[in-house]
């Protein structure tokens, strides 16, 4: 700047105003030398980074540049030659240099956090993202480099040390246990969730506290961020998953298999031994000839050998339609393209009830998917519904409105 000031008192201008003028013009000169640094380090610079990322046979590079990690980076380049003409200005000097590193370590941070993000999204390529989530983690070194950065922005302009504020944080402390009360403990959630594969991105859990009954799509620092069936978004706090209870369905969803656990109610009325007609019709099933011949036979067994009088029904062994339909339902799900033969199926008669007899059905289909579970599932009982009475059976219902209608013309009649 003593270069242009003594050109300037060369050309016959005033000391006072040349004073002035020589700050202007090194300002501005600086200011120009800043714009074409800025102009070369993004319209150059960033340029070729950008080709070689993009025409690569690296994927993950790509992330950087989406999280525009290098585009903040330049934002350092007008910082450091502010900083290093500061000496020009001899009176702003350490106001000048201040400002260079405050910035400098705004600009830093940006970059970091934009660093730490892109490095989040590498991670998500990854299959072992969907087991060990590290979202919480890179929140974690955020807010400390976040927090230390503060503190040395603060240092810098009270004109102290950094460790001396640091010092002073323990007296602090309390106010900022208060403060993260809930980061630090989504960190020990997050750490415990982690450690011990409670719940993965993609689970399908149930909390009915928290009315969350989807997909978590989202696992941070904070929250667990669930999409129900319903398309709505319920966030639930990481560490409720460590303090309250929730069913995980990734046990059914990697068995490969869904349960079905619904029962038929049975008329108990309709119960009965089966007369020779009915057996000679059942011998005709497809899933139940080769089953009556086999029982059939081994009923008559028993009862010679225990030369049981048959004149009465109730003596000895018998088949009863309740039970030929109980194999035949068994039979029926062996067969079934739907149900899973590995794994456990059984049809078995439950407590009596007011409302009849039921009859449950325990199997698991071969798919986990929502539509063909309910498909598979509604079409065993539609089957099971419309064959009942070919057994002789009635299922339970309570009266309605047309029963009673039905009731009151018999007795008009």
């Amino acid at each position: 700047m003593e270069l242009i000031h003594k050109q300037l008192l060369g050309y016959g201008f005033d000391p006072v105003l040349t004073d002035y003028l020589s700050v202007i013009i090194m300002i501005l000169f600086i200011g120009i030398i800043c714009i074409i640094a800025n102009f070369i380090t993004k319209k150059l610079v960033l340029r070729v980074i950008t080709h070689i990322i993009t025409n690569n046979k690296y994927t993950w590079d790509n992330v950087l540049l989406e999280r525009k990690v290098f585009h903040r980076l330049s934002h350092i380049v007008p910082a450091i030659i502010i900083y290093f003409f500061a000496p020009t200005f001899p009176n702003y000097q350490h106001l000048i240099e201040k400002a260079s590193i405050i910035y400098l370590i705004i600009a830093g941070l940006m970059v970091f956090n934009s660093f730490l993000k892109a490095f989040n999204d590498i991670y998500l390529t990854f299959d072992i993202s969907k087991t060990k989530p590290i979202k919480g983690y890179i929140q974690v070194a955020q807010i400390i480099f976040i927090t230390l950065g503060a503190i040395v922005v603060i240092a810098i302009l009270m004109g102290e040390s950094p460790f001396i504020l640091l010092s002073g944080i323990g007296a602090l402390s309390a106010v900022l246990l208060l403060v993260f009360k809930d980061s630090l403990l989504g960190l020990v959630a997050g750490i415990q969730l982690a450690a011990n594969d409670m719940v993965r991105v993609g689970d399908w859990i149930e909390m009915p506290k928290y009315e969350a009954d989807g997909d978590i799509i989202d696992i941070s620092l904070n929250t667990v961020k669930v999409q129900n069936f319903d398309k709505t978004i319920t966030m639930i706090p990481s560490y409720a998953l460590i303090s309250d209870s929730f069913k995980n369905w990734r046990g059914m969803q990697s068995a490969g298999g869904r349960r079905i656990k619904r029962s038929i109610f049975m008329d108990t009325n309709s119960i009965k031994f089966c007369s020779e007609e009915m057996i000679e019709k059942f011998k005709t099933i497809h899933y139940l000839s080769d089953y009556i011949t086999t029982k059939e036979s081994e009923i008559a067994e028993y009862n010679a050998m225990n030369g049981i009088d048959r004149q009465t029904r109730v003596n000895g062994r018998a088949l009863t339609n309740i039970g030929v339909f109980r194999m035949y339902i068994n039979q029926y799900l062996q067969h079934h393209p739907g149900i899973s033969k590995e794994m456990t199926l059984l049809v078995r008669q439950l407590a009596p009830t007011e409302n009849g007899m039921p009859l449950e059905i325990y199997a698991f289909t071969n798919n986990t998917s929502w539509d063909i579970y309910e498909t598979i599932q509604s079409d065993i009982f539609d089957h099971l519904f419309a064959v009942a009475p070919e057994f002789g059976l009635h299922i339970f219902q309570n009266p309605s409105g047309n029963d009673f209608k039905n009731m009151i013309e018999v007795n008009r009649g």
